[in-house]
Formats: structure tokens, C-alpha cells, sequence
């Protein structure tokens, strides 16, 4: 089995959700067996393909184009038309990302493949490739097989699998160019400013930190306690829906199915029950810590720390005890 890795960067920045899958395809190709493929795409991104080089993988391909510069769901899916035409994969494997929701399901349509989207799992079972997504906002989850010829698609959802766990190799890889015949009439968007909602937006997929808030704050006027507990930490503030639905926090800081989808190094819940639909969001923590005053809380059920206490005691003396040690 071929696997092509399709990894994300913006401004020569790597999106971690791309180590993410490439530790799924180590996984895969460990058990399935063949040669995996990771590719990187852009202008000026060599750097970026030498890192992956140092990775598991045993081919990094690199397509550069000037008009590759700027994302376009058009110049993408044009350009790996082109890719897979010439390497031939037999699973192409992608992070779900909002870049990927935008163009993985053009680019296969195009090719007259199926999709299946934001995975949580794959397993390799009676010869036969077996996804794992969840449905009914994470109450089920589904296992989902391919049906026809390669090339498969398949998107995993951040949080599935730990960036740590990438296999770096002894040997560096052999970096390939791959060209691309490319032209501005292939392209019917102008790429403008990224957009933003408001300048304090944040893409919490990217944070290793993370402080949420539930309805145990009370009241909007206890938001700089658990603020300054984030600032202590070096973190980012996010919540569960009822805090942004009451406007206390904006919507990009919601964490949960109709939020984001995280998974920090440490994620610190306070106030929250712990639903099911907030929890789909952030169990892919490599740490959680929660603070709520109900033991029995469906959140420690998901927790690696919990402290029953309420909040208001808990955050001050713990935001305390990091000041100490960060000046000791």
C-alpha cells in the first residue's frame, strides 16, 4: 500500500494537526505495509520539506508554485490532480482542517473518489482499511470502509492522534520536486487578507494551553480570575457554548462539536460539567485538569486531574502558586 500524506502550511508555518496524520499514516503503514509519502506545498517551503525528510517517511515530495503562494481551492485541487496522477497513491490522508473541509472534498469529487471525513481512528482488520468517525455530535461512533478502486480519501480530526508520537528517522528521506503545470486562468479566486472576525480571533487548535470556562464562572465579571490564570500559564482562554451563546467570550472560543476541536499539551476546565457535546472537543488533551464543585460530574470521567472545590477558592491560590514558582 502507497500513502500520500498531505500536510498543511501557511507562511512557512506548520499546521501540527499535519504531524497529527502523519503519525495515523506511521501507524497505518505499519500495519497495512508499503511506503509512505508525505507532501508539502507552497512557494519557498524547502525548509519545510527538509524537516520532513527527518521524519519516518520514506519520500517527501515538494510542490512549489509561484501560484501555490496563497491558498485557492482551485490552485490545490488542481495541483494534486497532478500529484496523484503521478504518484499513484492508494490512500491520501489529510488533517481536517478548515483548509481541508474547503478543498479535500472538491479534489476528490474531481477524481470520482469517496471521502470519508473527520476521522478518529483507522485500523487495518481482515485486509481491509477500517475508519473510525463519530456521529450524532460523539454520542456513536461508526466504523466506515471503502468501497471501489484507489485512491482513498480520508481526513482525520485534530486531537485523533498525538503530535509526539511522530517517528523520526536515523536517514533522512529523499526530497523530490514534483512539477505542476499551473496557470492564473486555473484559478477563479483573488486570495485576500485572512479574514478574522475580530483581532483577538485565535485558532485554539494551535494552542498549547488551554483555560476553559463553564457556567460555574456565575457571571461575566468573574472572567479576569480565570484570565489571569491564563496569562499566568501562558495560555489561551476558551469556553463551553453557554458562555459564548451569553456573549461573554466570542464564538471562535467555544470548545466543543459546534466549536473547535482541540488538543493542548494541558487543558484546565473549570465550572464544566463536562456534556458530551464539550467533550468531543477537547478529549484529545494529552492533560486535563478539572475544578468543579459536583464529584460526581460527568467531567472527571475525561480527566488525568481532578479537584472537587469550588472555583472562586481553587483558580486564586493556584494562580498564586505559579507566580511563586515562576519567580523563585
Amino acid at each position: 500500500m502507497k500513502i500520500l500524506v498531505i500536510t498543511e502550511q501557511r507562511d512557512a508555518t506548520w499546521n501540527k494537526v499535519s504531524f497529527e496524520t502523519l503519525v495515523a499514516a506511521q501507524q497505518i503503514a505499519a500495519q497495512a505495509g508499503g511506503k509512505l509519502v508525505a507532501a508539502v506545498m507552497g512557494k519557498g517551503v524547502a525548509a519545510l520539506a527538509s524537516e520532513l525528510a527527518a521524519k519516518k517517511v520514506d519520500e517527501v515530495l515538494l510542490v512549489e508554485h509561484d501560484l501555490l503562494e496563497k491558498y485557492t481551492a482551485d490552485g490545490y485541487t488542481h495541483a494534486l490532480k497532478q500529484v496523484i496522477a503521478q504518484t499513484q497513491p492508494d490512500l491520501v490522508l489529510l488533517p481536517h482542517t478548515y483548509q481541508v473541509r474547503d478543498f479535500a472534498p472538491k479534489l476528490a469529487a474531481a477524481l470520482g473518489k469517496g471521502m470519508v471525513g473527520d476521522c478518529i481512528g483507522c485500523r487495518y482488520e481482515s485486509g481491509k482499511l477500517v475508519f473510525v468517525r463519530q456521529m450524532f455530535q460523539g454520542k456513536t461512533a461508526a466504523d466506515v470502509t471503502f468501497q471501489g478502486a484507489a485512491p482513498w480519501f480520508a481526513t482525520f480530526q485534530a486531537g485523533a492522534f498525538r503530535a509526539d508520537q511522530l517517528q523520526d528517522s536515523t536517514t533522512k528521506a529523499p526530497v523530490n520536486s514534483v512539477t505542476v503545470d499551473l496557470k492564473p486562468e486555473n484559478i477563479r479566486t483573488v486570495p485576500l487578507e485572512l479574514f478574522r472576525e475580530a483581532k483577538q480571533a485565535v485558532d485554539l487548535t494551535q494552542a498549547p494551553i488551554i483555560v476553559a470556562i463553564g457556567r460555574g464562572i456565575k457571571e461575566q465579571k468573574n472572567l479576569p480570575l480565570v484570565e489571569n490564570l491564563a496569562k499566568v500559564l501562558g495560555g489561551e482562554i476558551a469556553a463551553s457554548r453557554p458562555i459564548c451563546d451569553e456573549g461573554w467570550l466570542p464564538m471562535d472560543r467555544q470548545i466543543g462539536s459546534s466549536g473547535q476541536t482541540v488538543a493542548p499539551k494541558l487543558y484546565i476546565a473549570l465550572g464544566i460539567s463536562g456534556a458530551i457535546q464539550h467533550v468531543v472537543g477537547m478529549k484529545g488533551s494529552r492533560t486535563v485538569v478539572a475544578v468543579n464543585k459536583d464529584a460526581n460530574a460527568p467531567i472527571f470521567e475525561v480527566a488525568d486531574y481532578g479537584i472537587v472545590g469550588d472555583l472562586f477558592e481553587v483558580v486564586p491560590a493556584l494562580a498564586e502558586e505559579l507566580e511563586k514558582a515562576k519567580s523563585a
